[in-house]
């Protein structure tokens, strides 16, 4: 009776790491296959030296937070990586390709979440 538990957190495991895996892979063909997005000034993006794939990598902890309709508030590792991240990084993600499974006013809610010392960002449509 216990090998029953066991297969399915082994089961939920393995879709929680097919749900992110595919989530990236489906920002990268987006990233790849969209225009550039429009100009952001270079205080906002000039001191982010990652690429919006690699941002949002690191931002995997905080997946559960900003699904739709999540009540799941960030945890300490979400947050964490908000302030590794800062500003310009959080702004190149909030103004890049929309995201599947991914519920962007609470991405942009992060900062203010997570007791970051941030302003929000500019969302350019």
């Amino acid at each position: 009776m216990m090998m029953r538990p066991m297969r399915v957190g082994l089961a939920m495991a393995l879709l929680m790491t097919i749900t992110v895996l595919t989530t990236i892979a489906t920002a990268q063909q987006q990233e790849d296959q969209q225009p550039p997005p429009p100009m952001l000034p270079v205080e906002e993006v000039g001191m982010c030296s990652r690429t919006f794939f690699s941002a949002l990598v690191q931002l995997i902890p905080c997946r559960a937070a900003v699904a739709p309709f999540s009540p799941i508030p960030p945890t300490e590792s979400c947050c964490a990586a908000v302030v590794t991240l800062g500003r310009p990084c959080l702004c190149l993600l909030a103004n890049g390709p929309p995201l599947s499974g991914i519920d962007r006013s609470m991405a942009l809610q992060l900062p203010q979440r997570c007791f970051a010392n941030f302003p929000p960002c500019d969302v350019i449509n």
